[in-house]
């Protein structure tokens, strides 16, 4: 990861906002204007700051610009009087995990990666075919930082759904869904590693993370001054409990403590967004800095708050949960003196807007998969900007809350679709957890937002025509998957690189954006001492919207390399793009394998390569049994005991490195007695690899069938893998067990 980079200024998109041509889009009018507040000029020799800023459930009435009598916000309402607030914004989601998937990516609910909330189904997930805004930024010269809340999973550095594999160069804040609920944490994770909190220790109740969180945000500010950033600013207010270590400006309210401490959260994050504001003025970037702030849902009424009492989805139905609009329908203003024309805009903007319009002030090119249009020519206070042709929402949500079960018609659980087009909004909901299910068999409503904006009055049977088309278009929104254009750099790798053996290593550079870029080139950093070879062109001098340069290199590690190790390798593509040069890092790992054997042994007393759904030793005190290393678990086939065995669920996949000392393999594989006693279903067929190579495959394995005797030559075999998979479509019951797996060396 390259630790400073140059930033070319001029682009057009990033000095006069020049409004992408959309052939698909139709046109919104121009923000109504007041006089700016603030008259310096914009710096015309470098791109914009971006901080985008987003709470955590704060509803569309929860601030004075948007209604709110209650509670104090006075530092956004000021905001959102010298910037553009808009009327129509919209999350992607009425739950928080879709909804951030969906503002990073710009994919909407019926495209993206993340659809739900975690739920016993596991936490979701970034994949590598995630680009997020943060990484077109960076492509572009722009210093990257998270600091908050990400909530996607795994809890765990060195994986792609972490904020460092999506393009942040700094992170500090929570990780998991589940943990961002906890306002006096015993840690933070501060990029790859967990930073201990020790005044919470014990779960005491001494350091409040947000404000740990503003610290960090305010440091980067003033750290990065002097380069482009993009700041993500996500703190865990005003989500449920209402934690908040001052609640005394409401102390005189006849209000509950939940409902005091909610909105004492609301002014702490009003206080925070004054904060970050006061810091840009203090070092003269207020001129060159965008300041966006939403919400991911609607309010919560989760923990004792009563959503009612602040009033705080405002003239709308709905609530966190609800794909009604006041579910969905959030605050979004956007500040920038002298880069943002202050207004009001009625546009329909969903928060998948976020990355193109980012990619494009920035000068940067973006994805052409994306579902959100850019509204950098109405920031700028343009006649016209690319309008939606409809919005889709998608919910599959398991949480129920009263008021919003309610709001539902006791439907909370259902899944539900809605879509909204001109000022048209239907809303469906399926009594099974079924999206295929057939569209006669979903119930629809449908609303006129332009007379009914609290959609009061269900007008499906009035209107059953514009009801259908609007079921056409939740139907073409969704893709059971959706296969992203490859864009930006890509890295393969194999798991294996033995020391002194060449091996292959390719690298692809692709255009996923919509205009041509030139000079393009792909170079492989390799770890000291490791040479690299390329076997192709590593440059191109022209590569076309959707082109790719690829390149091979043949790398060899050195002999002495150390054993059992992973190395770090990153193709680095760069090319020169419409708005300037572009950059893309992409990061891999190969391993050198651990010793090979040097007298028989049993597997489970080996250092294995790697492992997929291994138990027992392969697990190293990670899951099931709570092994160490070296004690193979006993396994029993028709009630006799074998010692040193190896537990596995299908599919499963365990590699060893023999290195070519070993002549032979030998085991007994099947569906052991512990798992026959649970059900006699599972059914699994085990295979074993040599280098690639298929050596065996078993016939299928179940209870009744008992075990199946490997005896195989593994002469000269570098790798060896054992395979166990699915034989009859039902994974529950197919534990399968290596007994007595040894290898003998000649």
């Amino acid at each position: 990861m390259p630790s400073r980079r140059t930033f070319l200024a001029g682009s057009t998109a990033a000095l006069g906002l020049t409004a992408v041509a959309d052939t698909t889009a139709v046109a919104a009018h121009a923000p109504s204007s007041v006089t700016p507040p603030e008259a310096a000029e914009a710096s015309a020799d470098r791109p914009p700051n971006f901080v985008v800023i987003l709470a955590d459930d704060l509803g569309y009435g929860e601030l004075g610009a948007y209604g709110q009598k209650l509670i104090s916000t006075s530092r956004l309402d000021r905001v959102a009087a010298e910037g553009l607030r808009f009327t129509d914004a919209y999350s992607t989601a009425a739950v928080c995990a879709p909804s951030r998937c969906s503002l990073l990516t710009g994919l909407h609910t019926g495209h993206s990666t993340v659809r739900a909330n975690p739920s016993a189904g596991g936490q979701g997930s970034l994949t590598a075919d995630d680009t997020t805004f943060a990484e077109v930024l960076r492509a572009r010269g722009y210093r990257t930082a998270l600091i908050g809340k990400w909530g996607f999973g795994p809890e765990a550095a060195g994986q792609d759904s972490h904020p460092a594999a999506r393009g942040f160069e700094e992170f500090y804040g929570y990780i998991d869904h589940g943990h961002a609920h906890q306002y006096y944490p015993a840690y933070l994770w501060h990029n790859d590693v967990k930073e201990p909190v020790p005044a919470n220790a014990g779960g005491v109740k001494a350091v409040y993370a947000p404000d740990l969180l503003e610290q960090r945000a305010l440091e980067f500010v003033g750290d990065h001054a002097s380069e482009p950033f993009l700041l993500f600013l996500t703190p865990n207010v005003p989500h449920a409990p209402s934690d908040v270590p001052d609640s005394s400006a409401y102390a005189d309210r006849t209000w509950t403590a939940a409902n005091k401490g909610h909105a004492a959260q609301v002014t702490y994050f009003d206080s925070l967004v004054g904060k970050v504001v006061d810091r840009l003025r203090e070092l003269g970037l207020a001129q060159d800095t965008i300041v966006l702030v939403t919400s991911d849902n609607g309010p919560h009424e989760e923990g004792g708050v009563n959503p009612d009492l602040f009033d705080a989805n405002g003239p709308l139905r709905g609530y966190k949960r609800n794909l009604y609009e006041g579910g969905v329908r959030v605050p979004l203003i956007v500040w920038g003196p002298g880069r943002v024309h202050p207004g009001t805009s009625d546009r329909p903007t969903s928060l998948t807007d976020v990355l193109p319009t980012l990619a494009e002030l920035g000068g940067a090119p973006s994805p052409t998969d994306v579902d959100g249009l850019s509204a950098a020519p109405l920031l700028a206070g343009g006649a016209y900007s690319a309008r939606h042709g409809h919005l889709y929402w998608f919910r599959d949500e398991r949480g129920v809350t009263s008021r919003a079960d309610a709001q539902d018609g006791g439907r909370a659980t259902w899944l539900a679709e809605a879509v909204r087009r001109d000022d048209w909004k239907a809303v469906r909901f399926a009594p099974e957890r079924n999206h295929a299910l057939p569209d006669d068999q979903w119930q629809v409503e449908l609303y006129d937002l332009a007379t009914d904006p609290g959609e009061t009055g269900d007008l499906v049977t009035r209107h059953p025509a514009k009801a259908a088309e609007l079921v056409a278009l939740m139907r073409s929104s969704w893709k059971d998957t959706y296969p992203r254009i490859p864009f930006g750099s890509g890295l393969a790798l194999p798991a294996l690189a033995v020391p002194g053996r060449a091996f292959t290593v390719t690298a692809t550079l692709d255009n996923g954006s919509s205009r041509p870029w030139t000079a393009a080139s792909l170079a492989l950093r390799t770890p000291d001492g490791w040479t690299a070879t390329p076997t192709s062109s590593t440059t191109a001098e022209r590569l076309a919207a959707g082109g790719r340069l690829a390149v091979s290199w043949q790398v060899t590690p050195p002999v002495g390399a150390a054993p059992a190790t992973s190395w770090t390798f990153t193709a680095e593509g760069s090319a020169l793009a419409p708005g300037g040069p572009v950059h893309y890092p992409a990061t891999g790992t190969a391993a050198t394998p651990p010793p090979a054997p040097t007298r028989d042994a049993y597997l489970s007393d080996l250092t294995w390569i790697s492992a997929t759904n291994g138990w027992g030793p392969v697990e190293r005190d990670a899951s099931n049994g709570k092994n160490a290393a070296g004690d193979g678990p006993p396994i029993s086939f028709g009630g006799t005991t074998y010692p040193k065995g190896l537990g596995v669920h299908a599919p499963s996949d365990i590699a060893y490195h023999l290195g070519g000392a070993a002549v032979r393999f030998t085991s007994l594989v099947g569906i052991d007695d512990f798992s026959a006693e649970q059900s006699t279903l599972g059914a699994t067929r085990a295979k074993v690899y040599g280098d690639g190579r298929l050596l065996l495959t078993t016939p299928t394995l179940t209870a009744a069938t008992g075990p199946v005797q490997v005896d195989l030559d593994v002469r000269g075999v570098r790798v060896l893998r054992l395979v166990v998979e699915d034989a009859n479509d039902r994974t529950s019951f197919d534990h399968t067990s290596w007994a007595l797996a040894r290898v003998t060396v000649g």
